[in-house]
């Protein structure tokens, strides 16, 4: 992971609270940390508003082909969301990666569209691994003391764009009285947005996203539809919806990998009960050698990729993405082994600087052990952990 160095989407003094106008900032600041437990979504998030049942979908079944010798659980329970910034459980359990690595020990699957919600089938033991992005995971490590869960590799950096209507906004320095879209309050998105326009020197009360630039949290499923009305003038979302809103005539104005160094962010992570990898280091093992073999694989063959990840939507989703859509969507993503350790820091120190939670302690919060294991076995380089490794 690239060191975190000052840049544009570097904290600055803003606050970040829940949506009510009127709250007064203080009141904010105290109902944040009950907040971001349902408030943080993963930035891979297609759409999800809220943390029910209703909003994913479930498939229990067994993956079919599980053969060979079977390690020291029966199952893996796998979570993931069917979004192209988790093209890596898409494309490896589409193409069987994951089930020859684990062999006799059959995998099952989850699927969520809200970062919370696989958070609670986490800790609950409904999943055992799950791919998701950075605000839950830190958000559900520090909820949990450090107890709940680690982060034991990376999966996915970059997708996620500014796109603005060409009509109304020609240039980032006219941003000023426009109404930008975010998927939630307290999403990746939605802290850096409020991160970079603070360092454009803009002033947004996050409570209620008033300010010389308003800050409209919209459901990524609604945000096209909002665009199209005019309701929004833009918005700082993440893959594939803002190929989607190019679609409709919106134009790139900032892709959020210029504003980190080595244009690398962490976008999706992987996650394991802390109790599961006690347990079955093995399971964790085979699991992590999968995702690494995915990622190589997408590398190697990445049409072919991309045609899984679709496919793997449509199964899930009920529609695949049209080409247009797809094909610049999977270009912006990055799929790589490393968690990208420093960027995950910063993003916790973004959502502090909002007002959306309080400082945590994110010591502990990986274990990169096993990864790097794999790592070695097959050549490559260790992957580092920011000093916020297991102790």
């Amino acid at each position: 992971m690239a060191p975190h160095q000052a840049s544009p989407h570097s904290p600055s003094p803003h606050g970040h609270a829940r949506p009510n106008a009127g709250r007064i900032r203080r009141s904010a600041a105290a109902a944040a940390a009950g907040l971001t437990a349902v408030a943080l979504l993963s930035a891979c998030s297609y759409g999800s508003k809220a943390d029910r049942s209703s909003d994913r979908k479930a498939d229990t079944a067994a993956v079919a082909g599980a053969s060979g010798v079977k390690l020291s659980a029966d199952t893996v329970k796998i979570g993931y969301f069917a979004n192209l910034t988790h093209g890596t459980p898409l494309v490896g359990l589409q193409e069987g990666i994951f089930q020859k690595e684990l062999g006799a020990t059959q995998v099952k699957t989850q699927v969520f569209n809200a970062g919370p919600a696989e958070i609670e089938a986490l800790n609950a033991g409904s999943i055992d691994i799950g791919w998701i992005g950075p605000s839950p995971a830190i958000n559900g490590y520090t909820k949990s003391d450090g107890k709940s869960l680690k982060v034991i590799g990376g999966s996915a950096s970059g997708g996620v764009k500014l796109v603005v209507n060409p009509d109304k906004v020609s240039s980032l320095d006219d941003l000023r009285g426009k109404k930008i879209a975010t998927p939630q309050l307290g999403n990746t998105q939605d802290v850096a947005l409020l991160n970079y326009l603070a360092g454009k020197g803009y002033k947004v009360d996050a409570a209620s996203g008033a300010g010389d630039v308003s800050v409209v949290r919209t459901d990524n499923k609604v945000t096209p539809d909002a665009y199209r009305s005019g309701s929004v003038d833009g918005a700082w979302v993440p893959e594939p919806t803002a190929s989607k809103l190019v679609t409709l005539g919106a134009k790139v104005l900032l892709n959020e990998k210029d504003v980190w160094p080595d244009k690398k962010f962490v976008i999706t992570n992987i996650i394991v009960s802390q109790k599961f990898l006690k347990e079955h280091p093995d399971v964790v093992e085979a699991v992590l050698r999968g995702s690494v073999k995915t990622n190589a694989f997408i590398k190697a063959d990445p049409a072919k990729a991309k045609a899984d990840a679709n496919e793997a939507i449509r199964k899930e989703a009920g529609n695949a993405l049209e080409p247009a859509v797809l094909d610049p969507a999977w270009q912006d993503i990055d799929f790589l082994d490393d968690p990208l350790a420093n960027t995950l820091q910063a993003e916790a120190d973004h959502a502090v600087t909002a007002g959306l939670l309080k400082k945590p302690n994110l010591t502990g919060i990986y274990d990169l052990t096993l990864l790097n294991k794999v790592l070695a076995a097959q050549g490559l380089p260790a992957v580092a952990d920011a000093g916020l490794g297991a102790e």
